[in-house]
């Protein structure tokens, strides 16, 4: 989709109203690092977010992720179009508590949205603590779709937050999501180098050009008999093993080759030929005379990028209060620029657009600044400019210290601005993408948007009062209004809307034979082939629908918002 912000550009504001506004399919790599459910001066519910630590702050006051009158109408909403996603934070309700659930509403809401703006072929991490992050992956896992999920990764800090009753408490976890295409992987660039004794280890053998360790120059036949591959070298007949001759023409053995001893190596298509240049330059192992055995590839350990990066992360230190140095900018939440850039290289080329919608201190926008990417950074604390600058700037951490003064100094900020190619809004940007989108957007709490006129409650209590108790798929009179659910007539996956018009009262067994895919006039039909119709005079669903739509009417002209509505 076409980007509709610039690059390099610090939004200073609540990000849910900021990635809103974003068009999707914009951004390559969501890194971020949002808040924990644990102690920390925060409050919000899922519309709406506040950040009342400051630096310096050390007061740890209890969050106040709270489970009150705005979420029925949020939860509403992502029933009726995120079944699977209700089920997730319903159940943390259940578990974990209200609180808890108030907590993965506020965050639900905003991965929705960067569910939507994320590439196919990007990538998301999520920076999380145990106490939530197997509730935040089933949420994610019904967000991002669980077959995209890559790995969780533990990360073990530099400090344990101890309990004299039960174990240390020293890792975080970074929830890691493709995007439903073929993502950007990276992997060697982020390899572990090995140390001296594993270097001994895996190479063995040493000549003139350094250690090495012989690998197979044969595979599998599969049956094959015929062709170059399968034909004598050298004196050694590979039909004997059963085997084909694969010399390596892809990997990075293949291009350490190329850039090193063999020109345009890669491009040498018969084997017998790649067999012959490889034994030329000494990079085949023969063994020694009268003695049995095949050839093999010289490996060497200077082509050794590492040991594959693990979903383990012990190789990276965290902040201690013994050791932050000039890195440290005071914030308690804050994370080396060692991990993010790890994250940065793996799932990202240089040029690509990076997002942090919880910037905070910078770290996510100073990796993708230094590793040559564009982006994003949103945050709603006023010296967050600060913190960019000022690490961008890379001045000592006793010189922010002394200049902290400035941190909300307008003109001080913009002057330092101009050195770099940063932009600064307070406006979020303007979606030009609608007719384009992908998946259903949750409208704000309290919008003129008629869905969010009336609650489940109300549209249930009103057709109950105004048709009585009866199933309107199989006509069955329950004993009372528990017994009815309130399900679409067309369903949500056919473009059916959440207005009271769209409608009906179903029994359990209607409304879970109907679930989200089938039409209530389909449910009908089911129901009269297979004689679960009861006796009872059936709702007149032309009646029906003319009533609830002259009600919906009358309710939007006689609400506070009709012009807009009617007239714009």
């Amino acid at each position: 989709m076409e980007q509709n912000f610039l690059d390099n550009t610090l939004y200073e504001m609540d990000n849910l109203v900021v990635l809103r506004g974003m068009n999707s399919e914009t951004v390559d790599l969501i890194a971020t690092d949002p808040p924990f459910n644990t102690k920390r001066n925060r409050s919000g519910t899922a519309g709406f977010y506040v950040d009342n630590w400051k630096w310096g702050d050390t007061d740890r006051l209890p969050d106040q992720w709270k489970w009150n009158e705005v979420h029925p109408k949020w939860l509403e909403e992502i029933k009726d179009n995120h079944t699977e996603l209700y089920h997730a934070i319903d159940a943390a309700k259940h578990c974990q508590g209200e609180d808890t659930a108030a907590f993965l509403c506020f965050l639900s809401v905003r991965l929705i949205e960067m569910h939507r703006i994320l590439k196919k072929t990007g990538s998301i991490y999520l920076h999380c603590d145990p106490t939530a992050s197997h509730y935040i992956k089933m949420c994610m896992d019904a967000i991002f779709g669980r077959k995209n999920f890559k790995n969780e990764i533990v990360w073990r800090r530099s400090t344990a937050h101890n309990d004299p009753k039960k174990y240390g408490n020293n890792s975080d976890r970074l929830l890691y999501y493709s995007g439903s295409g073929k993502t950007t992987w990276n992997g060697s660039t982020v390899a572990v180098p090995k140390t001296p004794e594993e270097i001994d280890k895996a190479y063995p053998l040493q000549d003139d050009r350094g250690r090495y360790r012989t690998g197979n120059l044969t595979g599998p036949s599969h049956g094959y008999s015929g062709g170059e591959s399968s034909q004598p070298w050298s004196g050694y007949d590979v039909r004997a093993k059963g085997r084909v001759w694969s010399a390596p023409l892809t990997g990075n053995y293949a291009k350490w080759i190329e850039d090193n001893l063999i020109p345009n190596y890669r491009s040498i298509k018969g084997v017998h030929d790649r067999l012959d240049i490889l034994d030329s330059v000494g990079l085949i192992h023969h063994p020694k005379k009268g003695r049995s055995g095949w050839p093999g590839l010289k490996r060497y350990a200077e082509a050794d990028s590492g040991n594959p990066v693990q979903s383990l992360f012990m190789d990276i230190s965290g902040f201690t209060n013994y050791n932050k140095g000039d890195e440290w900018t005071g914030s308690p939440d804050q994370k080396p620029l060692a991990l993010y850039e790890r994250i940065i290289k793996a799932s990202s080329n240089e040029g690509d657009l990076v997002l942090d919608p919880f910037c905070g201190c910078a770290t996510t926008i100073i990796a993708a600044d230094d590793l040559k990417r564009r982006w994003i950074g949103i945050d709603r604390r006023k010296d967050a400019r600060y913190h960019i600058i000022t690490r961008l700037m890379g001045i000592s951490r006793k010189e922010r210290e002394r200049i902290e003064k400035h941190a909300v100094d307008k003109k001080w900020l913009d002057k330092q601005m101009e050195k770099y190619v940063i932009h600064y809004q307070t406006e979020p940007p303007t979606r030009t993408d609608q007719g384009e989108q992908n998946l259903p957007e949750l409208s704000p709490v309290y919008s003129a948007e008629p869905e969010n006129l009336l609650t489940h409650a109300e549209m249930h209590e009103i057709l109950v009062e105004q048709f009585g108790l009866k199933c309107w798929g199989c006509n069955y009179v329950p004993p009372d209004k528990r017994y009815l659910h309130l399900d679409h007539i067309i369903p949500k996956s056919d473009g059916g809307s959440n207005h009271i018009d769209n409608r009906a009262l179903l029994c359990q067994p209607c409304n879970s034979m109907k679930s989200n895919t089938m039409s209530l006039n389909a449910l009908r039909k089911n129901n009269k082939k297979a004689g679960y119709r009861h006796q009872n005079e059936p709702i007149d669903l032309k009646k029906a629908l003319a009533w609830t739509r002259a009600y919906h009417t009358k309710m939007i002209r006689e609400g506070p918002h009709q012009y807009r509505l009617f007239n714009s």
